[in-house]
């Protein structure tokens, strides 16, 4: 018989008793595609309370900035899986581009009300996204903050011949017969392989959660049609193409050992925005949303309390 200390530990729980409690789903059509999305309320609203639009990254969900949401307990934030990822639809019509995600951001705004007292937050590939969107839509929300910003172009540099590795892997599971191309792209192989390249945290618990995220998501999308366009925007556009155009306040959260936006990079972007301001946090890579959800929380709470509605 096993005695009370030869009991296996539970398994931490990364997230907070509390955050079942603040959500709520819902779907909504745009544009012929139902798109889902999830509110998560504040426990206690305050002076200080916001509504955060929060756009994720490429072949991500709502579930992976739940962290930072959940670190935010006074805040009011809306997050939808992005057409063709998720619980959500391909686009009816229209590539997945930039400019076409950029549409989705101001007709899911509006059909929600969200006026421009609006926080925008993207991460990564949604980085790109809400940078052209605000670029082309000036006045529509303040301020914008950006996690792990894509600050330079994918093709160019150090990291250019992964990026071209990459595009010839998304290309050749869009061409073969659609069961292969279907089994690469959601090979778990390949995406424990990602998933162990961009974590950095040492806790063996954290990185096991990461991965998990990884496997039950990462997969989660409409078609390898979409997902090919969604992957050419990823790597064919970056925020610094568009910096001179944000002249709203913008906050840059920054991971030291980001080796898809590297720091130097994010120095340079930061350079080129007429009012932005760079956090890095250390020990981290591309993952800040679920290594260090709590500077990352840290740095937004202070920069709105800079800049109130």
């Amino acid at each position: 018989m096993k005695t009370a200390d030869q009991q296996p530990l539970p398994a931490p729980s990364f997230f907070s008793a509390g955050l079942a409690a603040r959500t709520r789903a819902a779907d909504i059509v745009i544009n012929g595609s139902t798109v889902a999305y999830w509110t998560y309320e504040p426990i206690q609203a305050t002076p200080d309370t916001r509504t955060i639009l929060v756009i994720h990254g490429f072949r991500g969900d709502h579930h992976g900035l739940l962290r930072v949401a959940d670190q935010l307990p006074e805040m009011r934030i809306i997050m939808p899986d992005l057409p063709g990822f998720g619980s959500s639809a391909a686009f009816v019509s229209g590539k997945h581009s930039v400019e076409q995600y950029g549409t989705f951001v101001t007709d899911f705004m509006a059909a929600l009300g969200l006026g421009p007292d609006t926080v925008l937050v993207g991460h990564s590939f949604g980085s790109i996204v809400a940078a052209h969107f605000v670029a082309t839509h000036p006045g529509t929300v303040t301020p914008l903050i950006l996690i792990n910003p894509i600050a330079a172009p994918a093709l160019e540099g150090p990291k250019g011949i992964m990026t071209q590795l990459a595009v010839l892997y998304y290309r050749l599971a869009a061409r073969l017969p659609r069961p292969l191309g279907l089994a690469l792209l959601r090979s778990p192989l390949i995406v424990r392989v990602m998933s162990e390249a961009m974590a950095k945290t040492a806790d063996t618990d954290l990185r096991r959660f990461i991965h998990g995220q990884h496997h039950a998501y990462f997969s989660a999308f409409a078609n390898r049609e979409s997902l090919l366009e969604s992957f050419t925007a990823s790597v064919s556009g970056h925020v610094a193409e568009v910096a001179g155009k944000l002249s709203l306040p913008v906050l840059l959260v920054a991971g030291e050992k980001d080796e898809i936006a590297t720091l130097p990079d994010q120095h340079r972007l930061a350079a080129l925005l007429p009012d932005g301001v760079l956090k890095v946090i250390p020990g981290v890579g591309h993952l800040i949303h679920y290594e260090t959800p709590g500077p990352a929380a840290g740095f937004i709470r202070s920069f709105l309390k800079d800049h109130p509605a």
